[in-house]
């Protein structure tokens, strides 16, 4: 059970540190995702969480780097034209991620957490898809410890030559990323609280201590950094025009996995979460961690899920992580032996979760739709990197395309004909894709449905695809009061299965 108190409770404590253990490494392997030097990373898991704690909504949400916004953020720097390396790499990453944090926190305080929900399922589902595909191929030369400098080259041909020569495969990297993919997806089976990523940088500290080659190491070639960021507002707001685009689609994609995130636990707890208010948290924590010398950051499902498991209580968990972060940054330099193996094996493993190949895949049985939006943008993603975000962009057009060529439809069945129901009810089957551009025309064949049936029950079936959001759920709401005033009612179901 969660509780509303606005103190901690003691609970959160233990929470909070076990998160840490957990966002620490991460922190330092997603920092490279993003372009960024890893201890920027660390400077992202610190002030923006503490700043994020006391206007979350949710009591279970962490914050900080996450996979999907780091290559959103790579993906934008490149396009701009900016090189991963050089210094102002690293402060245009800064001013991204103020520009995300702006743009957060003006939704959360004009109401507009709705736009969550923009990006239908599919799309989404597509382009995760694609691109934890191409953040696998990324480590690979990492995890097996070669690598080759050619100016221009993709990330597909970077992995195809990495894999192709096995010759320059590093001993020390390939042994060390068995065991920590090993270590991570095995102790999952054990315990879901099961120190895996931890264990992993332990195992990898000793292991480099031991042995004269242990391959490249975080501290190559100067050292972590140790200390506390310095906070600076003298970003290059001159190139605002040049990140805005970029900055907005990152706001809005990542800000969608948090949304489900902390949908799901309020759902299970059977409590309210304010979309409004974790727009405005994070767009706070994003605005910090673009004056401490970060980049953008999202909410984490995985630490999220440690977080409530680990028995956080309050919202304040968060806040418990980033002090334990910040209390780490002095000491951070004990990392400097870590090798660099570890770190690309950690990224594998997380992000195997988020192939979703055989659900890419399953919307052929679903709904031909939703397989054309999904896999169009799947394609697009891969075909158009590092510049991802556009496969997001063709996914939206797409869905805003397919209402035209196939508007969405309701009936008693999709074939017309009547099924077999109680004589007080009516069972409407929607066909198309439902989402917020559908709602208007959605609404208009539901009115004319009410003015036939009085007095009946009418139940909507969505299909096993579908998924509702708050627009939805409002005028859902809507129907429900125009048919109460006639003895009847609107319900809502999914796969046959009928919800209130």
């Amino acid at each position: 059970m969660t509780t509303n108190s606005s103190r901690p409770q003691p609970a959160d404590l233990l929470a909070g540190f076990s998160v840490a253990l957990l966002l620490i490494p991460q922190s330092l392997a997603y920092a490279q995702i993003a372009g960024m030097p890893p201890v920027t990373g660390l400077f992202a898991s610190a002030l923006p969480l503490i700043v994020f704690a006391p206007f979350a909504s949710s009591p279970y949400l962490q914050t900080g780097p996450v996979t999907l916004t780091c290559l959103l953020t790579f993906a934008t720097l490149h396009g701009a034209g900016f090189v991963s390396g050089n210094p102002d790499y690293i402060v245009m990453g800064g001013l991204l991620a103020v520009l995300v944090g702006v743009f957060r926190l003006l939704l959360g305080l004009l109401r507009a957490g709705w736009v969550a929900y923009l990006i239908v399922q599919p799309v989404l589902l597509g382009f995760t898809s694609a691109a934890a595909t191409l953040i696998l191929l990324s480590q690979l030369p990492k995890a097996l410890g070669n690598s080759r400098a050619v100016p221009g080259s993709s990330t597909l041909t970077d992995a195809t030559w990495s894999i192709g020569h096995p010759g320059t495969w590093h001993p020390s990297a390939v042994f060390l990323s068995i065991v920590t993919v090993v270590v991570m997806l095995g102790g999952r089976r054990i315990h879901r609280l099961f120190p895996g990523v931890a264990l992993a940088v332990v195992i990898g500290l000793i292991y480099s201590a031991v042995t004269p080659d242990p391959g490249l190491v975080v501290g190559d070639p100067t050292g972590l950094p140790e200390g506390f960021p310095s906070l600076r507002l003298d970003l290059p707001w001159g190139s605002v025009g040049t990140l805005w685009v970029g900055a907005l689609i990152i706001a809005l994609i990542g800000f969608a996995e948090p949304a489900a995130i902390a949908r799901v636990f309020a759902t299970e707890d059977k409590t309210f979460w304010d979309a409004n208010r974790e727009l405005i948290s994070q767009g706070l924590a994003n605005i910090t961690a673009g004056v401490s010398g970060a980049f953008p950051i999202g909410g984490s499902f995985s630490r999220s899920s440690v977080n409530r498991m680990a028995g956080a209580r309050t919202r304040w968990s968060g806040g418990v992580t980033g002090l334990v972060v910040l209390a780490f940054l002095p000491f951070a330099g004990i990392l400097d032996p870590l090798p660099q193996a570890v770190l690309g094996a950690v990224i594998i493993a997380a992000v195997l979760g988020l192939l979703n190949l055989r659900e890419l895949f399953g919307l052929y049985r679903q709904s031909p739709t939703d397989a054309v939006l999904g896999w169009t943008t799947w394609v697009a993603t891969l075909w158009l990197a590092p510049n991802v975000h556009w496969g997001v962009l063709i996914g939206l057009a797409a869905t805003v395309g397919g209402q035209f060529l196939r508007p969405i439809r309701v009936g008693p069945t999709a074939d017309g004909s009547e099924p077999a129901t109680p004589s007080d009810e009516q069972r409407i089957v929607v066909d198309g894709l439902l989402w917020l551009g559908s709602h208007g025309r959605f609404e208009r064949h539901m009115s004319e449905v009410l003015d036939d049936h009085p007095g009946r029950r009418i139940v909507v079936d969505l299909g096993p695809s579908s998924v509702t959001d708050p627009r939805l759920d409002e005028l859902v709401d809507r129907l429900h009061a125009r048919a109460q005033a006639h003895g009847g009612s609107v319900v809502l179901a999914t796969s046959a299965v009928a919800v209130a």
